[in-house]
Order: structure tokens, then C-alpha cells, then sequence
């Protein structure tokens, strides 16, 4: 059937973020500004994680990371969601709507297994403190990351090879602006009751697991949070992981809201919204949730900004 479809060639009619045909000059620059911010962001993240020698430990490892992953998740989904708000109801090929599903379901999976990634090392940070080097080398941070992406391709290649299968009429209009699971799903004029319950099933798994773990270490983390007698010793103990549990929050609580429920319960609208929340709003305030609330991160932007004031009068 994706043999097929692939001859046939149907394209998705993309409605964007709002109904109707009018343009919203005021919501592209607003996203536009969100968007430059996500990239700046992002990617100043990186590059200070990469060249400062004071952030070498494995949180910033997995920092550094996840910036990546955030700009790639939102490059996928945001520049047509901002040719969507100037020309509504634009016409996108079969194989590109696949595509921009596949990488998109990828990195937002990779990302949640970064997240719990780092969720595992805030755990050994507060609960074995003694034992943080031995247990955090560098070799298991590399796994840990290889493993992320690794099982987020596998994972996203299982569901679009499947949704790909389902047949689809010609010029179907999406309600949304990107090609989305749960919007195909909805589209499709073939039984989807096999390609549900697989993807429900394995979805489950993948994305219950990374979750679960991240509830593991944060259960350990107020354990030990609780034995502490001082009330400063806590504040330190939690201020750690501020910042990471507000990132989980957003992140998980709008994927499973979306995710997570029959497709008879299918909304277009509080759909457009949710994923405004994970792909759009989310990867653009963690650079800054991490940076403004992490000492370490803005002594590591004040050296690179000093260093390159001084580069240039020289």
C-alpha cells in the first residue's frame, strides 16, 4: 500500500494553525521571534558546552545535546507553520509529509529519553554524591545518548512505515501544521485498527518507559531530599533539579494529552494547540530555564562574551 500511495502520489492540503484563508501577519512575526529565539538559544547553548572547560560533567554533556535535538525539532515542524499563517492551505507531497512526520516523531522521542538521561544523573548526583564519578563516565553518558537516538528511529521508522501503509484520498486537507500522527490517523480510508493498536502498544512502551524512569529518579531524589535535617541542605538538594522538572512537566504532560487517547477522541483544535506547547514553546525555553536558574551555565556565557569583546579590539 505505501508502494501505492507513493505511485499514486496524493498530496495533504495543510490548513496550518488557525481554520480559514486569512492571513496572520502578527502571529508570524510572533513565532518568527520565538523561533530565532529557539535557534539562538539552542545553539549558544551548544557551542558554550562544547568549548567551556568548566562545563565538562555529565549533566552539560546531556545539556548539550538536548539544545541540538530542540533545534531540530523545532526546524521540522515551525518554518511551515509560519508559511501556514501567510499562505493557508498549502500542498505538501506525499513523501514530504512522511519525512516531516518521521523526524519529527524521532526527535521528540530522543528528546524524551535525554530528558530521562538527565533525570538519572541529577539521581546519583543527590543520592550518591560520593560515587558520581564512578558511576557517570563518560563512556555510559556516551551510551546512554547513542542508545536515545538509536531507539527513537527505530521507533519513529516502525510508525511511518505504518501510517504510510494506510491508503489516503487525493488533496485530503490536514488540520494542522505539520503532518501529525494522530491527524493521518484520522485521515486514512483504510482500516487503522491494526496500525492503532500497534502503534498505541510499542508507542506506550516507548514513550511510558523514558517517563517511568524519569518518575524513578525523582522519586529517589525526594527520598533522599527528605532525610536531609537542614532546611538549606534541601533547598541546595532541590535547586539542582528545579529546573529539569520544570522541562519534564511541559514536555510529558502535553505529548500524553495528545497522544494517549482514542482517535475518536480526536480534536483538531486542542491538538494545534498541544503540540504548540511540546514542539514549539518547550524546545525554546529550555536553553533559557537551564541558563537562568544554573550559575555555571552564566558564568560560561559571561567568559564567551568577554572573550569575544577582547577578540575583537585586538
Amino acid at each position: 500500500m505505501a508502494l501505492a500511495n507513493l505511485t499514486s502520489a496524493p498530496e495533504f492540503l495543510l490548513l496550518g494553525l488557525l481554520d480559514g484563508t486569512d492571513i496572520h501577519p502578527l502571529l508570524f512575526l510572533l513565532f518568527l521571534g520565538v523561533y530565532l529565539l529557539n535557534a539562538l538559544g539552542n545553539l549558544a547553548m551548544v557551542v558554550v558546552v562544547r568549548s567551556d572547560g568548566a562545563l565538562r560533567s555529565p549533566m552539560y554533556y546531556f545539556l548539550g545535546h538536548l539544545s541540538l535535538v530542540d533545534v531540530c525539532f523545532t526546524t521540522v515542524t515551525v518554518p511551515r507553520l509560519l508559511a501556514g499563517l501567510l499562505h493557508p492551505g498549502q500542498a505538501v507531497s506525499f513523501q514530504g509529509c512522511f519525512a516531516q512526520m518521521y523526524f519529527f516523531v524521532a526527535l521528540g522521542i530522543t528528546e524524551s529519553y535525554l530528558l530521562a538521561a538527565m533525570s538519572y544523573d541529577r539521581a546519583v548526583a543527590v543520592c550518591r554524591p560520593l560515587h558520581y564519578g564512578a558511576v557517570m563516565t563518560p563512556w555510559r553518558c556516551a551510551v546512554l545518548v547513542a542508545a536515545s537516538w538509536a531507539v527513537a528511529h527505530l521507533h519513529s521508522l516502525l510508525h511511518t512505515l505504518l501510517i504510510s501503509a494506510l491508503s489516503y484520498p487525493c488533496a485530503a486537507p490536514v488540520r494542522h501544521f505539520f503532518c501529525d500522527m494522530t491527524v493521518m490517523l484520522s485521515l486514512a480510508t483504510s482500516d487503522t485498527a491494526v496500525a492503532e493498536a500497534a502503534i498505541f502498544s510499542e508507542g506506550l512502551a516507548v514513550v511510558l518507559t523514558p517517563l517511568l524512569l524519569v518518575s524513578l529518579s525523582y522519586a529517589r531524589i525526594l527520598v533522599a531530599v527528605l532525610r536531609v535535617r537542614s532546611a538549606r541542605g534541601r533547598r541546595r538538594a532541590f535547586s539542582t533539579c528545579a529546573a529539569h522538572l520544570v522541562v519534564v512537566s511541559l514536555f510529558f504532560g502535553s505529548v500524553l494529552s495528545v497522544y494517549f487517547r482514542p482517535s475518536s477522541a480526536f480534536s483538531a483544535r486542542y491538538d494545534r494547540l498541544a503540540s504548540v506547547v511540546y514542539a514549539v514553546l518547550t524546545p525554546s525555553l529550555n536553553p533559557f530555564i537551564y541558563s537562568l536558574r544554573n550559575k555555571e551555565v552564566k558564568g560560561a556565557l559571561k567568559r564567551g562574551l568577554r572573550w569575544r569583546a577582547a577578540s575583537q579590539e585586538l
